[in-house]
Order: C-alpha cells, then sequence, then structure tokens
C-alpha cells in the first residue's frame, strides 16, 4: 500500500482530475476569482489552465509532498506565478481577512476536519471575499447514499482519504458564510456515487 499511496496514486488523481467532465464546471467555478487568491487543496494543479486570465498569481496549499511530482513541473510551465506551501486547511497560517478570494475544487471531502477547515476559510477571507467551491458528496437519492455509506472507508484508504458521503451544501451553509448562488447535479459520464457535484459561492459578510 505504501508503493502504491506515494508512487502510483499522485498519477491516478491527476488522471481523475484531467477529466473533460469537469472542465466546464472549473471555468464556472473559478471564473469570478480576483484579487489575492488562497487555493487549498492545490493538488496536482489541474486549477491553472481554468483561472480567468486575469489572475496572475495565486497563493496555493496542500499537505501532500507526494503530488509535488506532478504540480511542480505545472507550476513551471503555468502562467500562472504560484507561491506554494505544504499545509493543510485546518491550521492556516495567515493573518485573518487577508484574501479575496478562496478556492477549493474537490477538495473538502479528503480534509478531515472540514468544518474546521471552513471556519479557517472564513477567518482569512476579507469581508466581502468570496469562497468559491467545487465540490462532489453526499447524493440526494436514499440509494446511491446508502452505497456510498456502505464503500466509504475502504474508498478512502485508495483515494488518499476522499470521503463520499460530506453534505457539501449544507457544510457550507453552517459554516458563519452566507451562501450565494449553488447549483447540485450529477456530472455527466461519471459514476452516480462520485459525481454528485455542488458548485457555488459563499461570502463573508
Amino acid at each position: 500500500m505504501s508503493f502504491y499511496r506515494h508512487r502510483v496514486f499522485p498519477y491516478l488523481l491527476d488522471l481523475a482530475m484531467a477529466s473533460p467532465a469537469l472542465r466546464e464546471p472549473r471555468r464556472r467555478t473559478l471564473a469570478p476569482a480576483q484579487g489575492r487568491i488562497l487555493e487549498i487543496g492545490f493538488g496536482t494543479g489541474r486549477n491553472l489552465a481554468h483561472y480567468p486570465t486575469s489572475v496572475t498569481r495565486i497563493e496555493a496549499i496542500d499537505p501532500d509532498p507526494d503530488l509535488d511530482r506532478v504540480s511542480l513541473p505545472r507550476m513551471r510551465r503555468a502562467r500562472i506565478a504560484v507561491d506554494f506551501h505544504h499545509l493543510d486547511a485546518e491550521h492556516l497560517p495567515f493573518a485573518a481577512e487577508s484574501f479575496d478570494t478562496v478556492v477549493s475544487t474537490m477538495t473538502l471531502c479528503s480534509i478531515p476536519d472540514a468544518v474546521h477547515a471552513l471556519g479557517e476559510i472564513r477567518r482569512v477571507l476579507k469581508p466581502g471575499g468570496r469562497f468559491l467551491f467545487l465540490e462532489h458528496g453526499r447524493a440526494p437519492d436514499p440509494g446511491v447514499a446508502r452505497f456510498q455509506d456502505r464503500v466509504n472507508s475502504r474508498w478512502g484508504v485508495l483515494t488518499g482519504g476522499c470521503r463520499l458521503n460530506r453534505p457539501i451544501p449544507q457544510l457550507v451553509s453552517e459554516s458563519g458564510l452566507l451562501p450565494g448562488p449553488m447549483a447540485s447535479y450529477y456530472m455527466r459520464r461519471t459514476p452516480r456515487f462520485v459525481g454528485y457535484m455542488t458548485e457555488g459561492v459563499a461570502q463573508k459578510s
């Protein structure tokens, strides 16, 4: 399992994040990004190609050094400068009210304490700052949700701690941020148990 986790998983993750079905949702999610931007769960850097052209620099965090072999070459080739840190989202070292935008795509599923991480996101956002998110989570269909619950623990072992059944709209709504436009749907050409997506915006009052 150690060889898989350290040597195989980074490339499988990058392949999954390259899905054509994610391109348009990424573009929509990242379109409002502006000002000083923090991306949590940078992963293999697949968002870099989808930021609007007005974005020239971001700060990014990810706790997993095994992903560096994929993400660092992508950073070097990107038009966007990335100030990268090996950090987790539950313990952000940044000052309060220091970012205009925080981005999370396919990340809240794998953060051990997503509630605490959302509290940190709220803390570092400036008043009026926006949290832009694209996440998969618990499906509304009872049969799909039961399957997610049944395979959740085994799925996490294979996917770096990803949880299939997190209620993303509820977590964002209860974070203290003000929910804005939010859409939930099954992603096309994707198995339903991993493809129930929520994309949207929440704002700090």
